[in-house]
Parts: structure tokens; C-alpha cells; sequence
């Protein structure tokens, strides 16, 4: 099946390297976005949900529980765009110009929120302002990346190597509909870290902010799947055309089971599942998105081997690339477990320093 679905799509006389290096790029350029996703994801739901928080105290303790660890949490995100520049230069040099805006937008807000870190925990006088610079940073970013996914799905138009659309194309309502649901998700996986990384009232809060924000994202991502087959893009067809239908029905149904689970584990005070299970959740939703998109790059039109770079730049950025990776993945299961545990309740703020 995977020979025939590669031979449906791969330019006709392609073999070895030439073949087998874009699909290699397109699994470790996904695998950079998908943990970017989940790591950075949750530090900006807690970002998300901070000025809403009762007290400073509360506030110290959530910063405190992503401080540690909220800067190589972004890691990823510098592996998934500088690996799009070195392997799909092509993809890079339309999809740039058509996203500039939003994300030079996000940009400037996790710049404002990373300035927040450092800043609230010295600031007397200042405090509430930073506390906002965090909150809004936060959430400004994360919408962004949320118009920037929905402008993905959607499409660009190109000719050639050049972006041939708008500038506003990105902002459309299905756009700004996928912010409002990633910053819903984010919001899940932000209070289900706090439920898993803080006690007393302070995990009773977020343990409700949880139940809400999971309400909110199943709805966002119902609306979503409801949305994509009226985009004209036939994404429809990858799913609903005999026999993939049968093939990738246990995905909706697995999404709605994980669903569940949250859900139960929540009201049944478990600390450690709902945060894995919310994770399961947004690894199933960029399950469902590679399967509505693969294997394009530029959507609808251009695929990995028509934007790849020559196979002999792949095949040397992939050595530096079988370097870091692992290494990124041990430094971060490293800092996680020598930051493990829950912030105490009587934790100062300046504690950090």
C-alpha cells in the first residue's frame, strides 16, 4: 500500500536516495513540530491561564513549575524551522512569504513572554504588568501558531518558487478558527500540567479550568473536522473514499475515547493521566493532520520531492541532524527529571534565582 500511495505521488523515475531522503525529512520534521507542540504547548497554556489565577502565590507557583524548562521547550521549534530551510528550501521560500505576519506576530509576543520570566521575578511595583506581559504573550503566540496551522490546511497559491497570493490570505475565518481551538488545546494541556505539578486549591482551580478548556477544544476540533471538507482542498477524499475509510476510522474513534479518558481521569482526581492522555489527544489530532496533508509541503500543490533540496545537501544535513535530535531528546528528559515533583505551596517567587 505504501509503495503504491509513494507512487502516486513521487515525480515518475525517482529512486534511491532521491526517493526515500524527503520522506526520511518529512518523519524528522514532523517529529521536531509534533514535541514542539506538546512541550511548548503546555508552558503556553500555562501562560494562558495565569492572570486568571487567584493570587500572586498561585501565580509564582505556576511560573515556577515551567521556568526551569520553558526555554528548551523551544528548542524544537528552532529544529522544525531551521530543518524546513536545510531539506525543502523551496517549501521555505513560499511558505515564509505567505506567513509573515502572523508569524512575525508570534514572534514578538514569545519574545515578550520570555522577557516576562526574567522580569516578574525581580519586579516589586511592576509585577502586574509582567504578569499580563506573560499572560497576553502567551496567548497571542499560541493564536498565532493556530492562524498559521489553519492558513497550512488550507492552502497557498504559488507558481513556481514564488508565493503568488495575498497578504492577509492567512486570515480567514477557518484560521481564525483553528487559533480559538489551539488556544482551547493549549489551555488543556496547561491546566492538566498544573492539576499534575501543584497541589492544595491551586490544583483544585486548574483540575475545573481543565474540564472547561477540554469542553472548548473537543467542540473547536469538531467545528474544525466539520469545516475542512467545504475548503475545496479534497481532504475529504483521503478520508472518506472506500477503503481508507475503514483503515482510518479507529483515529476519530481513538480521539473521542482519549476524550473520555480526560474527562474520567479528571473527575476522578487522578494527577499524573489527564496531562499524558491530553498529550495522546494533540498527538492524535497531528496524527489526523499529517494523514489529511501527506505528502504535501506546500499545500494543494506541491509535494516533498518537488520542494526537496539536491539528495547530497539532505544526506549531510542529516548527519548533523542524527546528532542533535538525540541529543535534544536527552537533554530534555534530563531537565524533566531533575525538575520532577510538585512546586511547594509556600514557594517564593525569587526562589528561582
Amino acid at each position: 500500500m505504501l509503495e503504491a500511495f509513494i507512487a502516486q505521488y513521487a515525480p515518475a523515475g525517482l529512486e534511491g536516495p532521491a526517493l526515500w531522503l524527503p520522506l526520511v525529512w518529512a518523519a524528522l520534521l514532523s517529529l521536531a513540530v509534533a514535541m514542539y507542540v506538546v512541550v511548548d504547548g503546555f508552558d503556553l497554556g500555562v501562560g494562558i491561564l495565569f492572570t486568571a489565577a487567584r493570587s500572586d502565590n498561585w501565580r509564582d507557583r505556576m511560573m515556577l513549575s515551567v521556568a526551569p524548562i520553558w526555554d528548551g521547550n523551544e528548542t524544537w521549534l528552532i529544529l522544525g524551522g531551521g530543518g524546513l530551510f536545510a531539506v525543502f528550501f523551496l517549501a521555505y521560500a513560499i511558505l515564509l512569504p505567505a506567513l509573515y505576519i502572523p508569524l512575525l506576530i508570534m514572534l514578538i509576543a514569545l519574545i515578550f513572554r520570555g522577557v516576562a520570566f526574567e522580569f516578574r521575578f525581580k519586579a516589586e511595583s511592576s509585577k502586574r504588568i509582567w504578569d499580563y506581559a506573560f499572560h497576553y504573550g502567551s496567548l497571542v503566540a499560541t493564536f498565532a501558531q493556530g492562524m498559521v496551522l489553519g492558513a497550512f490546511v488550507q492552502g497557498f497559491e504559488s507558481n513556481g518558487r514564488q508565493f503568488t497570493g495575498g497578504t492577509f490570505d492567512w486570515f480567514s475565518p477557518f484560521a481564525l478558527m483553528t487559533g480559538v481551538g489551539l488556544v482551547c488545546g493549549y489551555g488543556l494541556l496547561g491546566a492538566t500540567w498544573c492539576v499534575m505539578k501543584t497541589t492544595g486549591e491551586l490544583e483544585l482551580w486548574a483540575r475545573r479550568k481543565a474540564l472547561h478548556f477540554l469542553g472548548a477544544t473537543i467542540v473547536a476540533m469538531a467545528i474544525v473536522s466539520a469545516w475542512v471538507p467545504f475548503l475545496g482542498t479534497r481532504i475529504e477524499q483521503r478520508w472518506f473514499a472506500w477503503p481508507n475509510i475503514a483503515y482510518l476510522a479507529p483515529v476519530p474513534l481513538l480521539t473521542a475515547f482519549v476524550a473520555w479518558r480526560i474527562y474520567a481521569t479528571l473527575r476522578d482526581n487522578r494527577q499524573y493521566p489527564p496531562f499524558f492522555l491530553s498529550i495522546c489527544l494533540f498527538l492524535l489530532g497531528f496524527l489526523g493532520l499529517a494523514i489529511s496533508l501527506f505528502p504535501y509541503a506546500v499545500p494543494p500543490r506541491l509535494t516533498i520531492w518537488q520542494v526537496s533540496n539536491h539528495p547530497s545537501s539532505q544526506m549531510f544535513a542529516l548527519i548533523g541532524y542524527s546528532v542533535v535530535t538525540p541529543l535534544t531528546f536527552l537533554y530534555t528528559a534530563y531537565a524533566y527529571w531533575v525538575f520532577r515533583g510538585k512546586v511547594a505551596e509556600d514557594v517564593q517567587s525569587s526562589g528561582y534565582h
